[in-house]
């Protein structure tokens, strides 16, 4: 049986930076991904709050970490996890390509915004079409934008986009947020905010840019069109945890709980970036869990195995 030291399972950059780090520190480093290196950057327009980087497309980005990655020669192995179980002293992690045998693993699967499954969603991300207000805020200057959503997050990013917009409608298929009390009422009290009540989105139109939303009243029944540049979907997020069951200790929605070492509930796993219980999900803050991670698997296997 083969064994490796470090497998690690998603190359977003929580997973590219510990790959990095890993390789640095000596490690034999496996890094599982199920398609290309990057993560939700490879769908991210632009990028203007990576330090040291005035201004890429998340798909640059990707690229510079991954080939940055590919300095220390780690394997990458394209394969999809399905299961992790225990193999003695070390952990299998089960894929759609076979199995690999490590004595520690990083868990960097990341997360995903749901979707509405309108159409034009598809077509328009990345053109007008955002799932972080943080990431793409401040490219709508001076526009009307939407936020589709009635709980917290949606209440809070649509204050955080008036910042920028001029205008920022919300739309929601109940008369009432969802959200609690306090943030509803600061989202109410702000006159650039306009709800839009009892309605969800038909489609998304436009010509390789967003230009308007078609809505539906859920209650008569009635098509309306709302013309912004820019809707913001904030309908949930879900870490990829389907291949853990309960391995390790979650908290409610799957969101996996780490220490400060990024170490779980298991011995010799750890989690890093998106899919963490954490109160920031950015892509540096994923690296800097990457970086954490990995220096304290390393720290794990020298001090367990020797």
């Amino acid at each position: 049986m083969t064994v490796r030291e470090l497998a690690i399972i998603g190359a977003g950059p929580a997973g590219l930076t510990a790959a990095i780090y890993g390789r640095r520190a000596g490690l034999d480093v496996i890094l599982l991904e199920k398609g290309m290196p990057g993560g939700q950057i490879l769908i991210t327009d632009e990028v203007e709050n990576w330090p040291g980087v005035k201004h890429a497309t998340g798909q640059e980005l990707a690229y510079l970490l991954r080939d940055h990655a590919m300095v220390f020669e780690p394997e990458f192995f394209k394969a999809q996890a399905r299961n992790i179980t225990r193999e003695g002293e070390f952990w299998k992690v089960h894929t759609s390509e076979g199995h690999v045998t490590a004595k520690a693993v990083i868990i960097a699967s990341g997360a995903f915004f749901k979707r509405l499954g309108c159409p034009g969603e598809t077509k328009l991300t990345g053109a007008g079409v955002s799932y972080c207000a943080v990431c793409d805020g401040a490219f709508f200057e001076d526009a009307e934008v939407a936020v589709i959503g009635g709980g917290n997050t949606a209440v809070e990013e649509a204050v955080y986009l008036t910042r920028f917009a001029s205008k920022v409608h919300i739309v929601h298929r109940r008369d009432q947020f969802r959200a609690d009390r306090m943030a509803s009422n600061r989202a109410l009290k702000n006159p650039k905010i306009v709800p839009v009540w009892d309605s969800v989105v038909e489609s998304i139109e436009g010509d390789g840019a967003v230009d308007h939303l078609v809505l539906k009243n859920v209650k008569t029944g009635v098509l309306s069109k709302l013309k912004v540049a820019g809707v913001f979907i904030f309908v949930g997020i879900a870490p990829h945890v389907e291949y853990l069951g309960d391995l390790v200790e979650s908290k409610p929605g799957g969101w996996i709980v780490t220490n400060e070492r990024m170490e779980t509930s298991q011995l010799g796993i750890f989690a890093a970036g998106d899919v963490r219980d954490t109160s920031l999900r950015q892509m540096i803050t994923a690296a800097g869990d990457g970086a954490r991670a990995a220096m304290a698997a390393y720290q794990y296997i020298t001090g367990h195995f020797g």
